[in-house]
């Protein structure tokens, strides 16, 4: 972009081609308004360069079969900045996150498979989306409404993330929503049966992944159901700003005075505790593997649950990540009341996980906010993930 002062008249050229000309300041002494003038014409201009067709917002292609014979497709969502996020209907996994760092250089800060085939295999950080209920429900069971449900034992004797085939393992239908001006949108949905996994109620499940221009990537869900049940929708994203190595170096402030104390099979006691004294202040931006070593060996990393301060209501700000040698900055927002840190200690900390939730057994903790939906009272929540440098 140039542009171009002579006496009152005022040209800018973006391309070689003028794209605004001036109106004759009367006076030449009137500077306030040629400045204003000014301010205007390269407002204009950058929007101008900023702008992004609605068509090339959204991008969707096949990308692979599963076993069964059902095709997956790949969507990607684009906005003005470069800012890229992909996601296949197959367990909602996000692919890849493409973000600039302070500099510019974009690079992938999600944990990603480059092929179908990879997840079918079984992809060790998965960023799928978790259901019907996300994290552990003690013993496999819960009582809802004097009968009790017993539930898939996949971790020990507890319930992990909707159990063996959860909605991990699904595979979605995604439609397109119509692009606006300054964000597009896919939406994903699942038919999750009476009974399926051992949970009651037919449940209509959709998710709603959106990219906007201020680089914010929100997930919206929503469910609705025909029978009381529990529901505790997540995403298990692995998020590594550096876009290579570990995350034990990133920067973490968790607005989050208490956590959930858990037993030995990392069931919540039902106490909440401060985390005040403990390796789980995060109170104050402090480095993640700052403290692994005090806690417990078997862990080898964080895998806790955190009470979001104000959480369980309106949008929060309850998580910020800095990574100090790119610039990159994750916040992220939600109405949850929980967030589970979990620092990839299966995938050697390549990438730490902020799953806001329902805290873990809140279907058999009746002192935790509850987490059952119950007909004609769908279920909505959002979680935003806002990425920016410094």
């Amino acid at each position: 972009m140039v542009i171009h002062k002579r006496r009152s008249m005022l040209t800018v050229m973006l391309e070689g081609k003028p794209l605004l000309i001036a109106l004759k300041i009367a006076s030449p002494q009137n500077r306030k308004m040629l400045q204003l003038v000014i301010c205007l014409v390269l407002s204009l201009c950058i929007m101008q360069a900023l702008a992004i067709a609605p068509a090339e917002r959204l991008e969707e292609k096949a990308w692979g079969t599963t076993s069964d014979g059902k095709p997956v497709k790949l969507f990607t969502l684009r906005n003005a900045t470069g800012m890229t996020v992909s996601f296949m209907e197959y367990g909602g996994v996000i692919t890849e996150i493409q973000v600039p760092d302070r500099s510019g250089k974009k690079a992938n800060v999600l944990l990603g498979g480059k092929s179908f085939d990879e997840y079918a295999k079984g992809f060790a950080g998965s960023a799928a989306l978790i259901g019907r209920f996300g994290n552990r429900i003690a013993n496999a069971r819960f009582t809802l409404d004097g009968k009790e449900y017993k539930l898939a034992a996949n971790n020990g004797k507890n319930h992990l993330h909707g159990g063996p085939k959860g909605f991990a393992s699904q595979v979605w239908t995604g439609k397109a929503l119509p692009p606006k001006n300054n964000e597009a949108a896919v939406e994903l949905s699942y038919f999750s049966k009476d009974g399926e996994e051992g949970y009651p109620g037919n449940l209509q499940v959709k998710v709603t992944y959106t990219l906007n221009d201020q680089n914010e990537f929100s997930i919206t869900y929503e469910a609705a159901t025909d029978k009381a049940t529990p529901v505790n929708l997540t995403n298990h994203a692995y998020f590594n700003l550096a876009g290579e190595g570990d995350c034990l170096d990133h920067i973490l402030w968790l607005a989050a005075d208490n956590y959930t104390p858990v037993d030995d099979g990392l069931i919540p006691t039902g106490e909440v505790a401060s985390v005040k004294g403990t390796p789980l202040d995060f109170t104050q931006p402090t480095r993640v593997g700052e403290r692994v070593n005090q806690l417990p060996p078997k862990l080898n990393g964080y895998d806790h649950n955190f009470a979001i301060n104000g959480g369980g209501g309106s949008i929060v700000l309850c998580a910020r990540v800095t990574e100090p040698k790119t610039g990159r900055v994750m916040e992220v927002k939600t109405d949850q009341p929980g967030v589970q840190l979990y620092t990839g200690n299966h995938v050697q900390h390549r990438g730490l996980c902020l799953e806001t939730q329902h805290f873990p057994d809140s279907v058999n903790k009746p002192q935790f906010a509850s987490p059952i939906v119950r007909p004609g009272k769908p279920l909505k929540t959002v979680t935003v993930f806002a990425f920016s440098t410094r």
